[in-house]
């Protein structure tokens, strides 16, 4: 009698780990979510964002974020300086802020530069 043909085993649908195929990275996405959900929670913590009004939030402060940082480039340019400080960023800020959301903004930004320094 001859023997029996061995039916092919069945492949898995894994890829083999050994064959020098990298597993693919997912691209990260930078955004502003985290603490803009982290702030939400301060202000109403039983208050939730859906992820429409979570995508104009972080439109809106990668905006904001632009117009100052532009701003401040053009002070360096202007002051012939070669240092962006954050004294650039300030006069940036009251420049683009407008009126009391501007000084909210400074002594925040103040509050912030101070902690970060006494603990440098």
């Amino acid at each position: 009698m001859p023997p029996a043909k061995k039916t092919p085993a069945k492949k898995s649908a894994k890829k083999p780990s050994g064959g020098g195929e990298k597993k693919r990275k997912k691209k990260r996405v930078e955004s502003y979510s985290s603490y803009i959900y982290k702030v939400l929670k301060q202000v109403h913590p039983d208050t939730g964002i859906s992820s429409k009004a979570m995508s104009i939030m972080n439109s809106f402060i990668n905006d904001a974020f632009e117009r100052i940082a532009v701003e401040a480039g053009k002070l360096v340019r202007y002051n012939k300086k070669g240092t962006l400080s954050s004294r650039e960023i300030q006069t940036a800020v009251r420049l683009i802020l407008p009126g009391e959301l501007a000084k909210h903004a400074v002594s925040e930004g103040t509050k912030a530069v101070t902690k970060y320094t006494s603990n440098a």
